[in-house]
């Protein structure tokens, strides 16, 4: 498997190099944006495949229960997210995000426990009940870019719905998508030649986003808070070319905070705070995110997903 990996990513690697296209998108599937994914929508069209990987545990690390779900979960997901924008809307983009496969406890259980609580230096989560079952979780979304600060395709808007096996959600949100500092302050501290030079290289964004929570076959609604509210921001670190022409790789660090997807066994909320780190590249990503921020990490929620634009790799194939 390491050995198929690596093989793998020399040959992106060297398509990469060869071709000049540009990094790889897509929109996290359900529930990943509550477990601290990157939840911005998208900008482009994109087709992308690959795994979501998302575990849930009933317990912390220290052996108490989380909330009112009485079963740990390791959701792996075999996804595909479809962007496409809307022809004779400008600014308009949909979204279509499938993923569906086993629930079982590996490999997420070791990923967990093994690889990233030993390396936080923190103690291992124990699993009681296992939920064992093929779950699915549909996202659709419609969003709205607008023109802000100077610069295109930088604010937007959107309203979607997430349902499936797991819980059913009505959602809406509004943010802002790597915002140049340079065009932010140029009315106020005019053409600033530092500020330019930084902002080539480090853009900023931020989102809220509200939901209505109803009950699905895997979390019914006495396990889970019936609203959510998230905020996140984000740093991306690339080569921005003045915003003209988008990067060839990205790395961005992103904060979460949940007010809670699931609730309490009096029905409160648990609020969880996360990290996410991604890096895209041509023809694909990799992006993983776990509930470490806020002193929050007491074990229940991890995630991690690795993606392929299939559009892009075809027609590198294709000789197009």
């Amino acid at each position: 498997m390491k050995h198929a990996f690596c093989v793998l990513a020399a040959a992106l690697t060297v398509l990469a190099v060869h071709s000049g296209v540009h990094i790889a998108r897509a929109e996290p599937v359900a529930p990943s944006v509550h477990w601290g994914a990157i939840g911005y929508p998208d900008q482009e069209r994109t087709l992308v495949t690959g795994l979501t990987l998302n575990r849930f545990t009933e317990f912390t690390q220290d052996g108490k229960r989380f909330g009112a779900v009485t079963e740990s979960a390791g959701f792996n997901f075999a996804t595909i997210s479809w962007t496409e924008r809307l022809q004779g809307w400008p600014g308009w983009n949909t979204n279509l995000t499938v993923g569906a496969g086993p629930t079982y406890p590996e490999p997420t259980r070791s990923i967990q426990n093994g690889f990233v609580h030993h390396l936080l230096g923190n103690g291992s989560v124990p699993v009681g009940r296992r939920r064992e079952e093929t779950d699915f979780m549909i996202n659709g979304s419609v969003s709205k870019w607008i023109h802000l600060f100077g610069q295109p395709d930088v604010g937007f808007a959107s309203v979607g719905v997430a349902s499936g096996s797991l819980y059913h959600e009505v959602f809406g949100r509004i943010g802002l998508r790597r915002l140049s500092p340079a065009d932010l302050l140029q009315p106020v501290m005019g053409t600033n030649p530092a500020l330019q030079a930084f902002s080539r290289y480090v853009r900023f964004s931020a989102m809220g986003q509200y939901g209505q929570v109803f009950g699905g076959a895997a979390y019914g609604n006495s396990a889970l808070a019936p609203q959510s509210w998230i905020g996140q921001v984000s740093v991306s670190l690339a080569a921005y070319d003045g915003g003209v022409t988008p990067p060839g790789w990205e790395l961005e660090f992103a904060a979460t905070i949940d007010s809670g997807l699931f609730a309490t066994s009096t029905g409160r909320s648990i609020e969880r705070r996360f990290g996410s780190l991604a890096l895209r590249f041509p023809y694909g990503m990799v992006e993983t995110w776990n509930d470490w921020l806020g002193g929050t990490d007491s074990g229940p929620t991890y995630g991690a997903q690795i993606m392929l634009d299939v559009r892009r790799i075809y027609q590198r194939l294709a000789g197009s």
